[in-house]
């Protein structure tokens, strides 16, 4: 490393004569003022350890060093060091700029599609040439903008290669190369962007997890056993990023309430660092951590990397002086080229020599990814001509300059004695780490009992932490069971409750298997996380497997003992212990093997969608062959095999053997002819009729005999449960097999999706040859004239809307509730705003500070608000909410939107009534240009993942905002946090052009750098527990507050950021005192309060700034429907998925059915057939429920979340979009189902009875999907949903009269639930008008035949019973003398009577009754929306 003190005369080999000696004034200037930012950091660039291994930044700032070194001393280890080596890598994936989105017409062109498929894109590189070297001990900085490859970089040099198509080039980690490293991927890990977390584990059961799974087999000096060890090494790591304090709180997640942003950031932080890696990547760590945490974090992964020689790879955003200077070397990636690569002192010195400026005070990071930029960039004097333009030059200049060759040297590292030495000491390392009971190959620490017994206790920790979703499941099964007890209470031991038994039976699999269908959810809720943990080899994906199996046992064994005990006993069936605990077993082994089927669903398909559409395929399947609809005799063979693989199948038959082998059922009631009258009572002359396996003559069925019609067998009992057993197993042996083969590089593709009828708007195809080459230009759109503010003598309406209203708050606090007590957020806060002025609203992680916001904009739905805030010195108007724009931290949005409707959307429903539609639109035109939008105005704004980028949306979020034309001022809720140093600053510098025209802006903003603070007029800073720190102006560089500061001894070093150094001495890290105390003595205090008074009565004295116009929303509510409801279409339009779904489904299952049910013959059993036939339509709802739902509930937070806030549409129209734009295809997928399913099933071809059905048919699609929507409305989240569904449907289902006839329901529930019930009378009307007319005939075996007395014929005997209670029976031979052959029923009208339709006009009645219902749900959404609805608080 002798090189690199000579390297200062190496740049002039690149400079002009004479600019040597200012660069080395500069350099040392530098060094200089360097030093006095931290008075115990020097840069010595001595090599102080003999090897000269690495220039040492000394740091003994960090609190935890000594613990650090400790750590290190009691390891038994020799050491872990191994470094990373890479070179000429190189990067290629297919290109996903812009794909088109397809719509639900356009994706049937097929010869469009086919045309597109024949053009393969040319692969694009993201890493070109890659180079560099990272020795124990060292830590790299790798900057670049968004989308140049840094992600990318650390991913292959943490050995994740998944998801690129081509990757070439050697990565070798000591000496080891990328393959050999492979078994040791616990030890190379890398942090991603994402925080994935199950988020009801409390953070400290999160860090008990990964610490158990890190256990080293040979324990630490200092550790006298593994517990104590765990416990060392949570409670070090928690107080290393100072969340100690949240060992008890939730992680949380979008939805469910924990930990803040910045804690979670820092929990997965310190989940990395439990897997003690030996080379560590992270990627953008800091992202939502105020600047005092990242500044700790990086200085604690010095202090790591110090002391434990590991080799450190960070990306970073926004990374200010003090967290740069931390670093040993620099790698700057532009658009995938490398431009510099070198040692962090030389870095800047080498962009100035070819000719960039950096201000002072300047983020050295963002300068470096800056020099590419031509808005960004500054040009020294005397270089315009020959400074590099683009990121092709500056690679040429560093590739001649001498740093490279100086650097080109460690990259043979790992052939050298040391790399060899070190890589085999790592490897004894890792030997001495790992469980005796690994085989050699395994990367995990710990043995896999100790992973399973860890995901067991994380599994319960799981259920526990979400109790709710818990306690709904078993009571649902509690209730359920008892409605269901109530529904076949005491079945009758005669032939009429053979019927009654069978269903019972069918139901205690049914429901206990439906309840394992959310198994399909959740396997999809924690794969990303799993993946993560297989990343950092904490477990073997199949112990999280065999968890949850075991976690499983017990619950199952809970949730099937309250259902089949309540069931069993309230239907008395038959009363052995020996019957009860086969049935029992029976249905907890069916239980167990189903949920053992959904989990392997949910493993085998890369998405929800497909293994939703599978999953109730299945089921449908599955019940349709369960031996109970469809006797399997009479199954047709085409589908008999699904009866063969179909588990619920073998336990029923086991069911119904232990229940009716062994037993003698006698006929009664009508299966007994003749019956009732006093001569007919005689057995010799009677027999059954519509009993399966009765004999000829016969009055009682063996119940041998009733098993054999139905092809089951005593004997088959346990010979199924055998076969259940092998089923399971096979179901457990491919999940883990599906599990084990994820693909854990689950990327995010960030493509630009354009909707296909877009298409001719926007440009495809590569830009010019010669403009790619040349610099980057400004983007296409940002005219010329868009750093002056668009002058007023443009077209009416562009011009920026500016403002006169001054907007105050005084003693304003705000208290929660808490399980604990009351907890103030804020704290008797004032401030103002008044046009022309962008002020800051700043402080640590948890101030308060977007309580504060929310509290200004009205947002805040519960708590109690104290103080006054005024406009005008006046009370909110009624207006206020939409004439203060506010753009939340989440940027939240339509998906299927582009970015021109979401914006013109807002525009037409927040500008005033008055303002004509042409100028709405023309001034969304203004804020297009101003905001640069062109590029991506007809682009989807998707999801996150697949759409616009961070940045983009956050644009756009403000986009949404600033076309409503906000009168008052306008509040942003972190609008630079996630965004890369440049974009912020083009944020912050945007938002200064709004105040500049006259807006008043409000801004909260976490990690400033000095520009970006720069560009502030005042600033509020807030103190833990939201109490008021300053209020004042900023100053010209900051003075004023610096001098504030100063003045109460604590000085600004002169080359710190200010914004950084007063956030550090608020959290009290330095300097005992009590800033809140010692502001409200403080002259600047007075101050703020005279001015305060002053603002308020000179604007009550004049006329108020803005009018209010008396009306909530700005536009009418006939607009805002038709406004709303377009936008629905549309989006539906565009979401195939969704609609495809609903299609495939819809077509599957009529398909199914109907060949299920192929060509319905005209016998006494077929009857029942055409009445299941029926019957399964209603279980298409369950289907598209579990689609539908998800998608209303996203679209209502979007709703609640901020259009409701901003008083933007109302509720109704709200509703109305949501249900018309269903509408159309409600009536396609009815019209498909009928089609599709009617005639093949052979039901009457007559128009009348064909057009009534498919009326109907039509009609149920809209009762269905009401129901789901009104549930959806009040439904706290869709999980909650998908747990009311089958709660609802199945008692629905239940009480229609198909699983127990009208005349056997208990009275109890018969007379109001049966008849408020949609489905009884969707059933009647499709049953009347399919059966009424359709004449009987008897087979063989179902004549009920017997001798009359001596001497008459059939028709003598029978005559009085023909006449009175057999009125409706067929005596077929009334001239016979002996074997009459007696039929139940004539035509179909006689079995109907049996159903309660006893008119041919009640198939019309019911049908009329249906629309009413439909009606009814579709009012219901409306009325449970409307409950939802809270009003926001105002200040008491």
């Amino acid at each position: 490393m002798e090189g690199r003190h000579g390297s200062i005369s190496v740049i002039h080999a690149t400079l002009p004569a004479g600019a040597g000696d200012t660069i080395y004034r500069t350099l040392t200037g530098r060094s200089s003022r360097r030093n006095s930012v931290n008075d115990d950091r020097e840069l010595d660039t001595t090599s102080d350890d003999e090897d000269g291994s690495s220039i040492k930044t000394k740091v003994d700032a960090w609190r935890l060093d000594a613990a650090v070194k400790e750590i290190q001393l009691n390891d038994q280890a020799e050491s872990r060091h191994l470094g990373v080596t890479w070179k000429n890598l190189n990067v290629k994936v297919v290109p996903s700029d812009s794909r088109l989105q397809e719509n639900v017409l356009s994706q049937f062109n097929i010869p469009q599609q086919f045309k597109e498929s024949r053009h393969k894109p040319a692969m694009k590189s993201i890493l070109v040439d890659s180079y560099g070297c990272v020795k124990p001990g060292e830590m790299l900085l790798v900057l670049g903008r968004p989308g140049s490859g840094c992600t990318t970089l650390l991913k292959l040099l943490a050995n994740k290669r998944k998801g690129y198509t081509e990757v070439s080039g050697d990565v070798h980690y000591g000496a080891l190369d990328a393959k050999q490293a492979q078994p040791y991927r616990g030890y190379i890990t890398m942090n991603t962007e994402e925080e994935l977390f199950y988020p009801t584990l409390t953070v400290g059961e999160t860090m008990d997890f990964a610490a158990r799974l890190n256990i080293p087999n040979t324990l630490p000096r200092d550790a006298n056993s593994q517990e104590h060890f765990r416990q060392n090494m949570k409670s070090f790591l928690m107080d290393s990023m100072g969340i100690s304090h949240t060992e008890d709180t939730r992680v949380g997640d979008a939805f469910v309430r924990g930990v803040s942003g910045g804690e979670r950031k820092r929990v997965s932080i310190i989940e990395a660092m439990c897997a003690r890696g030996s080379v560590m990547c992270w990627d953008n760590s800091t992202r939502g951590l105020d600047a005092s945490t990242a500044l700790e974090y990086t200085r604690a992964l010095r202090s790591l990397t110090d002391a434990m020689g590991t080799a450190t790879i960070v990306t970073l955003y926004q990374a200010g002086n003090a967290i740069y200077n931390l670093f040993d070397k620099v790698l700057v990636l532009d658009e995938g080229r490398q431009v510099f690569y070198g040692p962090r002192e030389h870095a800047r010195p080498f962009m100035e020599a070819q000719g960039f400026v950096c201000g002072d005070g300047a983020n050295v990071a963002d300068y470096l990814t800056g020099v590419t930029v031509p808005k960004e960039r500054k040009i020294m004097p005397g270089f315009e001509s020959r400074f590099p333009r683009n990121n092709l030059d500056l690679e040429q200049a560093y590739r001649q300059s001498s740093i490279k060759t100086i650097m080109d040297r460690e990259l043979d590292y790992p052939t050298t004695e040391e790399a060899k030495s070190n890589t085999r000491t790592f490897c004894e390392a890792v030997t001495l780490d790992k469980s005796r009971w690994l085989p050699k190959s395994s990367p995990m620490t710990v043995s896999f009992q100790d992973q399973v017994k860890t995901c067991v206790i994380r599994q319960y920790q799981i259920i526990w932490g979400d109790k709710p979703t818990f306690v709904i499941k078993q009571g649902a099964a509690l209730v359920q069971a008892l409605v269901a007890g109530s529904l076949f209470y005491n079945a009758p031991n005669n032939s009429a409750g053979l019927f009654i038994k069978g269903g019972s039976l069918f139901l205690l699999l049914l429901y206990n298997s439906l309840m394992a269908m959310s198994e399909v959810t959740d396997s999809f809720a924690g794969r990303p996380i799993l993946a993560k943990h297989k990343n950092f080899a904490f477990y073997n994906p199949a112990a999280f497997c065999i968890a949850q199996i075991t976690a499983d046992i017990p619950i199952l064994f809970f949730q099937v003992t309250i259902f089949v005990v309540v069931l069993y006993w309230m239907t008395a069936l038959k009363a052995t212990a020996a019957a009860f605990f086969t049935c029992w077993f029976v249905v907890y082994l069916v239980t167990l093997v189903m949920t053992a089927f959904f989990r392997m669903v949910g493993a085998a398909f890369p998405n929800f969608d497909a293994a939703s559409k599978v999953s109730g395929f299945s089921v449908t399947a599955f019940i349709v062959y369960i031996g109970y609809q469809i006797a399997k005799p009479e199954m047709h063979p085409w589908f008999i095999w699904i009866y063969w693989i179909n588990p619920l199948s073998y336990g029923f038959e086991s069911l119904m053997a232990n229940e009716f082998s062994g037993r003698t059922i006698p006929c009664a009631f009508s299966n007994l002819i003749p019956n009732y009258l006093p001569q007919y009572l005689d057995s010799a002359h009677q027999a059954c009729s519509g009993v399966r396996g009765a004999l000829s003559g016969a009055t009682e069925v063996r119940g041998e005999d009733y098993l054999q019609s139905l092809s089951y067998s005593a004997s088959h009992i346990w010979r199924n449960v055998g076969i259940l057993f092998a089923w399971w197993a096979l179901y457990v042996g491919l999940t883990i097999f599906f599990t084990l083969r994820w693909d854990d590089a689950a990327g995010s593709t960030g493509a630009l999706l354009i909707p296909r009828e877009l298409r001719k708007k926007v440009k495809f195809g590569p830009a010019d040859e010669e403009t790619q080459i040349d610099e980057k230009g400004p983007r296409p759109g940002a005219n010329d004239q868009s750093d002056d503010l668009p002058a007023s003598q443009e077209a009416p309406g562009t011009s920026l809307m500016s403002n006169t209203s001054i907007f105050t708050w005084k003693n304003l606090s705000y208290v929660v509730k808490t399980p604990t007590g009351n907890r103030t957020l804020l704290d008797n806060v004032h401030g103002y705003v008044k046009p022309g002025m962008l002020g800051a609203l700043m402080g640590s992680s948890g101030a308060g500070k977007t309580t504060l916001l929310d509290v200004l904009a009205q947002r805040k739905t519960d708590g109690t608000i104290n103080g006054s805030i005024l406009v005008d010195g006046r009370p909110l108007p009624v207006s206020f909410q939409r004439s203060a724009g506010y753009c939340e931290q989440l940027d939240v949005h339509e998906p299927y939107a582009t970015v021109r409707e979401s914006l013109e959307f807002s525009a037409l429903l927040r500008q005033s009534r008055e303002t004509p539609r042409e100028q709405k639109l023309a001034y969304v035109d203004t804020i297009i240009d101003l905001l640069e939008l062109h590029d991506i105005e007809h682009t989807l704004i998707g999801k996150l993942g697949a759409g616009l980028s961070v940045e983009q949306r956050k644009r756009v979020t403000i986009g949404v905002e600033l076309v409503s034309k906000p009168s008052i001022l306008i509040f942003l809720d972190e609008p630079t946090s996630g965004l890369d140093g440049q974009a912020a600053f083009n944020t912050v510098s945007f938002l200064r052009k709004l105040a500049d025209a006259g807006q008043a802006v409000l801004v909260t903003i976490h990690q400033p750098s000095a520009q970006l603070f720069a560009q502030f007029d005042t600033l509020l800073l807030l103190a833990k527990g939201g109490k008021m720190v300053y209020f004042g102006d900023i100053g010209d560089n900051a003075n004023t507050i610096k001098d504030y500061f100063g003045r109460h001894g604590a000085p600004c070093p002169t080359s710190a950021n200010p914004a950084e150094h007063m956030i550090d001495v608020v959290t009290g890290t330095h300097h005992g005192r009590d800033w809140h105390e010692t502001w409200l003595q403080s002259p600047e205090a007075a101050r703020m309060h005279e001015d305060l008074e002053l603002l308020i009565t000179t604007a009550a004295d004049k006329e108020p700034g803005t009018t209010d116009d008396g009306h909530e929303f700005a536009t009418d509510l006939w607009t805002q429907i038709k406004l709303v409801t377009h936008r629905d279409n549309v989006s539906l339009f565009r979401d195939i998925d969704y609609v495809n779904n609903k299609f495939a489904l819809h077509i599957g299952v009529a398909l199914f059915i109907g060949f299920s049910f192929w060509r319905i013959g005209d016998s006494v059993t077929d009857q029942q057939l055409v009445l299941f036939a029926l019957f399964n339509y209603i279980f298409v709802a369950a289907g598209v429920l579990a689609q539908l739902q998800p998608l209303f509930i996203a679209r209502r937070d979007l709703y609640e979340t901020r259009e409701k806030k901003s008083k933007m549409y109302s509720w109704i129209a709200f509703v109305a979009g949501l249900v018309v734009s269903e509408m159309p295809y409600l009536v396609l997928c009815g019209t498909i189902y009928f089609l599709c399913f009617y005639f093949t099933a052979g039901l009457s071809a007559a128009p009348k009875h064909a057009g009534a059905t498919f009326f109907v048919m039509l009609v149920y699609q809209f009762i269905y999907t009401g129901m789901g929507q009104f549930i959806a409305a009040y439904a706290p989240n869709a999980v909650f949903a998908s747990l009311v569904n089958p709660l609802v449907i199945g008692t629905l289902v239940s009480f229609c009269g198909v699983l127990v006839p009208y005349a056997q329901i208990q009275a109890f529930w018969r007379y109001w639930i049966y008849y408020l019930n949609p489905f009884n009378y969707l059933m009647g009307s499709l049953l009347v008008f399919t059966e009424w007319d359709n004449e009987i005939n008897c087979k063989e075996s179902e004549f009920a035949i017997f001798d009359p007395p001596t001497g008459e014929t059939c028709a003598e005997y029978l005559g009085a019973w023909l006449e009175g209670p057999g009125s409706r029976n067929n005596l077929v031979n009334p001239n016979a003398m002996d074997q009459c052959k007696v039929c139940v029923y004539r035509t179909g009208k006689d079995y109907l009577y049996t159903m309660n339709l006893t008119e041919h006009g009640d198939g019309w009645r019911d049908a009329a009754i249906c629309v009413i219902f439909a009606l009814s749900s579709y009012a219901l959404v409306f009325l449970l929306m409307k409950l939802r609805t809270k009003a926001s608080k105002k200040a008491e």
